[in-house]
């Protein structure tokens, strides 16, 4: 924007401009519409109709193309309002038809219309048009024709919609005048608080300043600088509407409170500006307590005019993280300025039918909110305040005989007092306007994804990787399985992420080998790694509630289900057909919590925990039968038979082979075989051996996968091993470090009487040393000729990024020569296919599993959060849409 002054020494005049709003600049042909928005504006943000014109039509001064190039330019406007984008419109836009199209466009995205009249004498048009070739043609009727229209619809430009108009008359008061954006006064997101949000007082004034006092603040100032936020309704009902005005302006005053008008203040405004308003709803009490505060405190009304005229309708707060409003807001009105944006802040919108006490059905907007704002409301009594798809109501019914409740924010927690008495008797009985039940925010009261959240392609953004793509065609997989499969949504918060393998060996014998593991973090400049047993079971993901009324209250579950968490696969499947087996594994888990005294510890009702489930047999028995079981049973029925079928034909051909000398150039022990120059016997022996060996790599195989099986009855030989805590109430876990989490973990294995939990082995590795990297590679030896999966080896301080930013493999898996024949099958070490399996590509899988991780990272941020339980469900989908990408399965 240019601050210059002119040479004429014409005064410089500003303009303001809302820094969300259509600018419409208003001037007949040659007024200089399109230099001034090229000095003031930015390109992009300029909509030219002569440019559209072009678009449509090859030449900008066709004018029979207008109709198409006022099409285009309206559908711009409209999508760059849409996305909160500053737009002008360089158009003449002298005639009120095509004003009247662009306030109406303004009007129907909720932003302000602001007009700049660009006033300019006749002759100076028709001289700026003269100099210019491709006007040549104009006639000479045009540029007084809309002088004349230009004139007409000047005084009118306010009645016609447009919020500000800015007339600037001639060359030299254009050239001066300066363009500044103006923060809309809704937009107080550079306040970063931290707040007391308070809800409707409704003339509590002893409630209030109990409240306050509770919350910190001496005489309206709280010590540690924080701001208490009104959602509006101070007035009406209660026994003392001046005494909270009073307190609340003051506090405004001041700079210690903000507060955003309730439809009781707007209608208390209308009445003290003379308007005829109905004296109901606790008015007539307040004109009553007015009149004697005004005798007492001579222009207290006028005082109240003023501060309720000068309240605005919603503010946006805390780097757009927060919206308050009296009766909630939908996301797509967040920072808008319209009158319909003002109604529903103050008055919410209603179904049009009315209920049993003959008030109006809200509309259950919160129902369906998805925006990543909170917003925190009133205007609806509730018993509790319940936090609904990251929506909070506060009104719990001072004045009714309920309380008055505040949220601290960011901390997210409520604070409230009770009512001295019942001031007001409600119509409709305050139980029955409850909207939810009392909750952490997140997940009760909130519903789970429906189809409009993840149908077609998505985009999810992570802190930790990103924008993570999902196909279209992923998510209709990952929605059959979550839809008709999967534990109840309300407990399934997390999914863990496919794992890459370590980078393909070259030690001879070997596929994998936990050299290269350590060498890749080396490279990383992962100093410290974690080598973790693998356990050969089936990974499987513990919500562990502290009792039935923490899954009810935390979690959203029906009372008296029963349900005390959820245990299940990485696909999001329950392990166990029957509830009652769950559950058993669930208190054995929280019985030993108890006894290590983690939930004291660690301050929370539930634990969120990464396992292993074994045996592997007890979800892949089926698999087993059919494909492991199968091979093995073939190799036993075939091999044998083979064998001695080979063994008796030598025996045959060595009693009948005759005794002849050798000859030169032939085998030493005789004759050749006819076209191989190989004896029969010789070939025999060779085709034997080779049987032999195939036949002994069939065994090796079946002992592979027998190791991993064994038979259990009821929880008798289930074994549960944690090897993660994933998060706790408030806190996501999944970023410490693996040794603190594991020291954690043993105290709880420890405290198990039952023989259920299972410790995870660990070694702890200094990549740059070769003594302990040699103990690491010796200690996978070990284990894997034991009959061990293999390990796991993660950088020990968990989440690690690399010198050059990049998200670094939260873990790779290292496993067992003999374990790999059991995935690459049984022959899968011989040197031909050893050669063959070490060209497989890892890119795809590696790639996989970062994007898995960060949604599963984004995932448990949200839960800590308190987001809403679509935004968790939002990355947990997306984990199991990733799942459908094809990738090789033996990785």
């Amino acid at each position: 924007m240019s601050d210059t002054t002119p040479a004429s020494g014409t005064a410089a005049r500003r303009l303001g401009v809302p820094d969300l709003c259509l600018v419409v600049l208003i001037g007949t042909t040659g007024s200089g519409k399109s230099t001034f928005a090229r000095r003031h504006f930015k390109p992009t943000e300029v909509l030219s109709s002569d440019f559209c014109r072009g678009l449509v039509a090859d030449d900008e001064n066709d004018q029979s193309a207008s109709g198409d190039a006022f099409d285009v330019l309206h559908y711009i406007a409209g999508k760059r309002l849409a996305a909160g984008r500053l737009t002008v419109v360089d158009a003449t836009s002298v005639q009120p038809e095509a004003r009247r199209q662009l306030v109406r466009l303004a009007r129907e995205h909720d932003v302000l219309p602001v007009a700049i009249v660009l006033d300019v004498p006749e002759s100076v048009c028709r001289e700026r048009n003269a100099a210019r070739p491709d006007r040549a043609g104009m006639g000479a009727h045009v540029i007084p024709r809309q002088r004349r229209e230009l004139r007409r619809g000047l005084r009118g430009l306010q009645r016609e919609g447009f919020r500000a108009v800015h007339h600037l008359r001639g060359t030299d008061e254009i050239d001066a005048a300066q363009v500044v954006l103006e923060r809309r006064y809704n937009d107080l997101a550079h306040l970063t608080g931290p707040f007391d949000l308070i809800g409707d007082v409704h003339g509590c004034a002893r409630e209030l300043e109990t409240l306050l006092t509770s919350l910190g603040y001496e005489d309206g100032v709280h010590p540690a600088g924080r701001t208490a936020v009104f959602v509006g309704d101070l007035v009406d009902r209660g026994p003392d509407s001046p005494g909270v005005l009073r307190r609340v302006m003051g506090m405004v005053a001041a700079g210690s409170a903000l507060c955003v008008p309730g439809n009781h203040e707007n209608k208390l405004g209308r009445l003290l500006h003379g308007r005829n308003v109905k004296l109901t709803h606790g008015l007539a009490e307040t004109v009553e307590q007015l009149e004697r505060a005004e005798e007492a405190e001579p222009g207290f009304r006028e005082r109240v005019r003023t501060f309720v005229d000068g309240l605005v309708s919603h503010y946006v707060l805390d780097g757009g993280r927060l919206v308050v409003s009296h009766a909630g807001l939908p996301e797509k009105y967040h920072g808008r300025t319209s009158g319909r944006v003002r109604s529903f802040a103050l008055y919410g919108d209603t179904t049009g039918e009315t209920d049993e006490y003959g008030l109006p059905v809200r509309y259950p907007w919160a129902e369906e909110y998805r925006g990543r704002a909170a917003v925190v409301y009133g205007h609806t009594p509730t018993p509790e305040a319940s936090w609904i798809n990251n929506t909070l109501c506060l009104d719990t019914g001072c004045v009714f005989g309920g309380k008055l409740t505040a949220l601290r924010w960011p901390e997210r927690e409520l604070v409230d007092v009770p009512a001295e008495r019942v001031w007001y008797e409600p119509v409709k009985p305050l139980a029955a306007g409850a909207a939810g039940t009392d909750s952490a925010p997140g997940t009760a009261g909130d519903r789970p994804l429906d189809l409009a959240d993840v149908q077609g392609r998505r985009v999810v953004e992570t802190g930790q990787h990103g924008r993570v793509a999902v196909r279209e065609e992923n998510a209709a997989a990952a929605l059959e399985v979550m839809s008709r499969f999967a534990v109840d949504p309300r407990l399934l918060l997390y999914l863990p992420p496919t794992m890459a393998p370590t980078a393909t060996s070259a030690e001879e014998g070997h596929l994998e080998h936990p050299a290269e593991a350590f060498a890749a973090y080396r490279a990383d400049g992962v100093a410290r790694v974690v080598c973790e047993e693998k356990h050969m079971g089936s990974r499987a993901v513990a919500l562990v509630c502290r009792d039935a009324g923490v899954a009810e209250k935390r979690f959203g579950l029906p009372p008296g289900a029963g349900v005390t968490g959820a245990l299940h696969t990485r696909t999001g499947r329950p392990f166990f057909p029957d509830a009652e087996r769950t559950e058993q594994v669930l208190a054995r888990v929280r019985d030993a919590a108890t006894a290590a005294e983690l939930w004291e510890e660690l301050g929370t009702d539930w634990l969120l925990l990464d396992a292993e489930l074994l045996p592997w047999s007890l979800k892949a028995g089926g698999l087993l039968r059919q494909q492991y079981a199968a091979v093995g049973a073939a190799s036993r029925a075939v091999f044998p038979g083979a064998l001695a079928a080979l063994e008796a034909t030598r025996t045959r051909l060595a009693a009948t082979a005759p005794a002849v000398p050798p000859v030169a150039g032939t085998d030493p022990e005789g004759a050749t075989d006819a076209g191989t120059g190989t004896d029969p016997a010789t070939a025999l022996a060779a085709l034997l051996d080779r049987q032999r060996e195939r036949a002994a790599d069939a065994e090796s195989f079946s002992a592979a996968y027998r190791r991993y099986c064994w038979p259990v009855d009821g929880l008798d030989g289930v074994r549960l091993a944690p090897f993660q805590l994933l998060a706790t109430e408030g806190r996501s876990l999944a970023g410490e470090p693996h040794d603190v989490q594991l020291a954690l973990l043993d105290r709880l294995v420890a405290q198990d009487a039952t023989g259920l939990l299972q410790r995870t082995g660990r070694l702890y590795v200094d990549t740059g040393d070769d003594a302990s990297v040699a103990a690491g590679v010796a200690w996978w030896q070990e284990m894997t000729a034991a009959g061990g999966e293999g390990m796991v080896v993660k950088p020990l301080q968990a989440l690690v990024r690399s010198g050059e930013g990049r998200l670094v493999q939260p873990g790779v898996k290292c496993r067992g020569r003999e374990y790999l024949r059991i995935i690459y099958g049984p022959e899968y070490t011989r040197p031909e296919n050893l050669t063959r399996l070490r060209s497989r590509y890892l890119g795809h899988k590696r790639s996989l599993a970062l994007r898995e991780y960060a949604l599963g990272l984004e995932a448990l941020d949200r839960l800590a959060a308190g987001e809403p339980l679509w935004r968790v469900h939002e990355a947990v989908f997306a984990v199991l849409a990733l799942e459908s990408e094809p990738v090789d399965p033996r990785l």
